[in-house]
């Protein structure tokens, strides 16, 4: 592939996806590329998928629509599917959208370059494999990933996923879960440092279980979490996803100990009925998981909470219904994630036909559950008013640039006006004191900059997340 060549990444899905977004960005630049901001001026367009739920699927066929519509304008044009529904689907995408000029799953995104520049020379390519070569971790670290923030950054501590949850096909195009040496983890941290970063997020399927595979008896994410919040210049370390059978009382106690680590757990609850966990393959019951959590309110002080919780579960009753209702008014969140039943293709899930729930009775509770989960929020964010937090600035609200966003240790998001001295850069940490409450964000006052890193370079942005 010429050098020089212009390229621009969309992202669909999960934080793990963005950050092998920023991954392939890295690859590309290292091979002579240049990164733009838009698709429609890119000479290479990737799109890096997600197949957790069915309307991924529609994302990606609609935007490959899209593109196709402005190809006869540019010819030339590669487009490339990568990620989690290119792992799951392979030939199919071509069959579907012939225009589609590579196709490479999530245990070959290292070799993109070599794909896209055999597609320019032969022509159309697919390569998915079942499993990642040997070098595959290696691709974490080089080349360095042309990140979309300059002072946050993700780090993918492990890569793939044991359970066998009844609705997840995840297991199935990320693999088992393989964990990346600790101190390679603890080096790359202090490379981030280093550029200016001050906080960082440990990625993972499971990070409650990082370092199993490696000790073959315990996981070592307790002191992983040490010692990447020992870290000089390292502020804040925040770490998704763990399962709540898997949260130990070591890393509970590694959260209190360690200033670095931000007070916010995001613990899945999926569901609030013991039968439908089950069913599940959840490996928890309502009340265990409300142990681990009361557990981790109580060692952490000020700890915000946050959740991922599924309706319409094939067979869910109304009350079943009621019981995830019933314990997610006594967890009360800060916020959650709430989603809709989506049978995916090969799961457990997906052959349970006969026991789908009528969409009107997923809708209606859908918005049960919603006034529910905003109810908690709201009171968590009112009991906020008044109080002095410590907030990374992000930079200009995307919506009214005259107003700045930033987000306290608990992960909120707050909006505040500059003051008559200006507003802080980003990166910078500031004092805001929080003047109101939404259920989904604060307001505040700026109140005084705060020392921290900022780092003033900027770098280009070649990814653009869905």
């Amino acid at each position: 592939m010429p050098s020089g060549r212009t390229f621009h990444i969309r992202t669909f899905g999960c934080q793990m996806n963005e950050h092998d977004s920023e991954r392939i960005a890295g690859l590309l630049v290292a091979d002579g590329m240049v990164p733009v901001t838009s698709a429609e001026t890119a000479d290479v367009i990737v799109l890096n998928t997600c197949c957790i739920r069915e309307n991924a699927d529609n994302k990606l066929y609609g935007e490959l629509g899209r593109l196709k519509a402005g190809l006869h304008d540019r010819p030339g044009t590669l487009i490339a599917v990568a990620g989690c529904l290119a792992q799951k689907d392979g030939e199919l995408i071509r069959r579907r959208a012939p225009h589609v000029d590579v196709v490479f799953g999530t245990h070959n995104l290292d070799r993109a370059p070599v794909l896209l520049r055999r597609a320019a020379m032969e022509g159309p390519v697919v390569e998915v494999l079942d499993t990642a070569a040997d070098d595959g971790l290696d691709f974490m670290t080089a080349p360095a990933a042309v990140r979309t923030s300059a002072f946050s950054a993700w780090v993918t501590v492990q890569v793939g996923c044991d359970n066998s949850c009844a609705f997840c096909i995840v297991p199935q195009v990320r693999g088992p879960e393989v964990s990346r040496s600790f101190d390679a983890l603890v080096a790359e941290v202090e490379v981030l440092a280093a550029a200016g970063v001050s906080e960082v997020t440990l990625l993972g399927q499971n990070v409650n279980s990082y370092g199993r595979d490696i000790t073959k008896r315990r996981p070592l994410f307790a002191e992983l979490l040490r010692a990447v919040g020992a870290v000089e210049g390292i502020r804040r370390v925040r770490f998704t996803s763990p399962h709540p059978k898997d949260l130990r009382p070591a890393t509970v106690t590694a959260m209190a100990e360690t200033p670095a680590v931000c007070e916010h757990l995001h613990l899945p609850l999926q569901s609030g009925s013991d039968r439908v966990l089950a069913a599940m393959r959840r490996g928890y019951t309502a009340e265990r998981y409300l142990g681990r959590l009361r557990a981790a309110r109580e060692a952490v002080p000020d700890l915000a909470v946050t959740t991922d919780i599924i309706v319409g579960f094939p067979g869910e009753t109304e009350d079943e219904f009621s019981d995830t209702l019933a314990v997610a008014a006594e967890a009360a969140y800060d916020s959650a994630y709430t989603f809709i039943f989506s049978p995916r293709p090969g799961t457990r899930a997906a052959a349970m036909t006969d026991d789908f729930v009528a969409p009107d009775v997923v809708a209606e509770r859908f918005e049960r559950l919603r006034v529910v989960v905003e109810r908690s929020a709201l009171a968590a964010h009112r009991r906020r008013v008044g109080r002095v937090e410590e907030v990374l600035v992000e930079g200009p609200s995307k919506r009214d640039k005259t107003v700045h966003t930033g987000r306290t240790r608990q992960n909120k998001l707050v909006h505040f006006p500059p003051s008559a001295e200006g507003a802080p850069g980003e990166g910078s940490y500031a004092h805001v004191e929080v003047t109101g409450a939404a259920p989904h964000h604060l307001t505040g006052r700026l109140v005084a900059a705060a020392s921290g890193p900022v780092r003033r370079r900027r770098i280009p942005v070649a990814v653009r997340n869905a």
